[in-house]
């Protein structure tokens, strides 16, 4: 299959699937006499994995590793399955992070709403980030 072929069936562009080759994602495929990519039949799914993977949110170094273990004969769930695990556990990282920052943003928000601008000094850049000062001993 030539590689306009390929990237009808797979809905990807002529240079993605070059660019997949040169991450090693994609083997290179053989020459035809007069020079065109033959592509193997099962290359479209190739891709689909590719693209699903990379939806999912594994990185290109990641589905490398995944078809690596493929290509050596080895079935990839269980790294797949760990992949998948240190991915859900860093978004949950990062929701944990957005949350704080969510609920100093709200705080903010109220602050400013009940900061008067004409009662900054020049001394301030922004009052509205100014932190309350505490009460003493």
């Amino acid at each position: 299959m030539r590689i306009g072929d390929l990237a009808t069936a797979s809905g990807l562009t002529t240079k993605t699937i070059r660019f997949y080759e040169q991450a090693g994602l994609l083997p290179a495929p053989p020459r035809t006499t007069g020079g065109y990519r033959d592509y193997p039949p099962q290359a479209p799914a190739r891709l689909a994995f590719i693209r699903d993977a990379q939806g999912a949110g594994l990185t290109l170094a990641e589905i490398r590793s995944v078809l690596a273990l493929r290509d050596g004969g080895e079935a990839p769930c269980g790294h797949v399955a760990d992949l998948i695990d240190q991915h859900l556990a860093d978004i949950n990282r990062r929701l944990a992070e957005l949350r704080k920052t969510r609920t100093a943003l709200r705080d903010l928000a109220r602050h400013a709403a009940d900061t008067d601008p004409s009662t900054c000094s020049e001394g301030d850049i922004c009052r509205i980030f100014a932190r309350p000062a505490t009460a003493g001993p």
